[in-house]
């Protein structure tokens, strides 16, 4: 708070030519004011103590956007204040930019303060890591990663296979859970972190007794990655902490606004494309017989079956049982299908599927229901990709995997493409998908 309290004064120097309690009272108040809030904001978004774990890009947008609501919410509280004069906004506006610069050369000078104390072995705790199956080894990675943040590993409690992948001989192995609250005693250890697979879990309760006594931090790290699923979000149902394995990033009201995007999205792109709609259904009449629109059943969110929309672009033809992917100079493919499929102008349609709700414009590809029933057979997580909406463009697709697939692992490739886009969904991952899309991803090698 002291930092915002010298760039407020700062600014005031600045801009007023005095000090901030010679102005008007209203810039005083909103100094207060904004440094109680930031105190208490600040604590609750944790920048105090989570700042050496973050992507400096994330610690700076976290800082603006928490200290912009700070300000913003300072500026109603003036408004209703009547009596205490008029907010100058350019002073408003250069402690706002002061603040940040001040704000992120402390977290600068912090950081590395950190970075030579921990050279010098300086406030570092030191750990052991119980279970060193993937949990365990991935911790251990990331503390090795950011040594800023201050985690020596001293020991491990494994079995003989996992004790062989550890290649740093000053780690301690420690063979019997038994031996732990001695060796923590021996040794100062600050913290201990469980890491065992969920095939261990009757190990459990003895090393809780082991470690009842223990008077240091003791950590759980469940090894939520030796089940495949979606995602290992804590929440709190029903009053118990649980983790949901199978919830997409997409889902809760960032889902709610990404469904109302879509569908203003959709009715854009109609709008503005409907002269090429019209123009495509001429030619698609003149070039053969039969409907504008190619329909057929998909399976769309949770595997709620819906039909999509296409133009058509092959001639009419009937397969029994089976459903034939286009190939290179398919004889199916008429002259206008050819040029519509190279160009994805057949998929245009399907932001009608966006407009009535059956898909996004971001998404997973959704598959014919007969590939459907054999990959999901072959393909781990195949299925799971039907958790999200599918979508007329997607992450594989802009990555080159999109047309025939007519190897397994063309079509598993797409799916580990697909369930990355489904774990790390972002507003700003569907932009630069769309982005992606509109430059390149119209046309492809594979597109037949």
């Amino acid at each position: 708070m002291a930092i915002l309290a010298i760039a407020a004064e700062t600014v005031a120097y600045l801009h007023f030519h005095m000090a901030l309690s010679q102005a008007a009272p209203v810039h005083t108040v909103l100094l207060y004011f904004c440094c109680a809030l930031a105190f208490l904001l600040f604590a609750q978004l944790n920048l105090y103590t989570a700042w050496p774990e973050l992507p400096a890009a994330a610690m700076f947008m976290r800082l603006a956007v928490s200290w912009a609501l700070v300000l913003i919410l300072g500026i109603l509280l003036s408004r209703m204040v009547h009596g205490i004069g008029k907010l100058s906004h350019h002073w408003l506006l250069y402690w706002y930019m002061t603040s940040m610069l001040l704000l992120l050369l402390y977290r600068a000078f912090s950081y590395v303060t950190l970075v030579r104390l921990r050279k010098l072995h300086l406030g570092s705790k030191r750990v052991v890591i119980v279970g060193y199956g993937q949990a365990g080894q991935e911790i251990h990675r990331r503390a090795l990663r950011q040594p800023w943040i201050g985690y020596d590993v001293k020991a491990i409690v494994a079995n003989a296979d996992e004790a062989g992948i550890l290649r740093d001989a000053d780690i301690t192995r420690i063979e019997q859970l038994n031996q732990i609250p001695d060796y923590v005693l021996a040794n100062q250890i600050d913290e201990i972190w469980i890491t065992l697979p969920m095939t261990a879990a009757a190990q459990l309760r003895p090393l809780q007794i082991y470690l009842r006594n223990s008077l240091v931090d003791i950590r759980w790290v469940p090894d939520t990655k030796a089940i495949q699923m979606i995602s290992s979000r804590m929440s709190n149902f029903l009053g118990t902490p649980t983790f949901d394995l199978n919830r997409p990033a997409s889902s809760g009201a960032s889902g709610i606004a990404k469904h109302f995007l879509d569908k203003l999205f959709a009715l854009a792109a109609l709008m503005a494309l409907s002269p090429l709609f019209l123009l495509l259904a001429a030619c698609i009449k003149m070039s053969s017989p039969g409907p504008v629109f190619f329909k057929q059943v998909r399976l769309g969110l949770n595997g709620r079956k819906f039909m999509i929309y296409k133009f058509r672009s092959m001639q009419l033809h009937q397969e029994h049982g089976k459903v034939t992917q286009a190939t290179q100079d398919d004889p199916r493919v008429t002259r206008i299908g050819k040029f519509m499929r190279h160009f994805s102008l057949d998929e245009l349609p399907q932001f009608i599927n966006v407009l009535l709700g059956d898909m996004s414009v971001i998404g997973p590809r959704p598959h014919a229901l007969q590939h459907n029933q054999m990959y999901e057979e072959l393909l781990d997580l195949y299925m799971v990709r039907h958790r999200v909406k599918p979508g007329i463009t997607g992450w594989a697709q802009i990555h080159g995997y999109r047309g025939e697939t007519d190897t397994l692992e063309k079509m598993e490739k797409r799916v580990q493409f697909d369930m990355h886009y489904i774990q790390n969904w972002s507003f700003l991952m569907d932009f630069r998908i769309l982005v992606w899309t509109a430059f390149k991803g119209w046309t492809g090698k594979t597109a037949y």
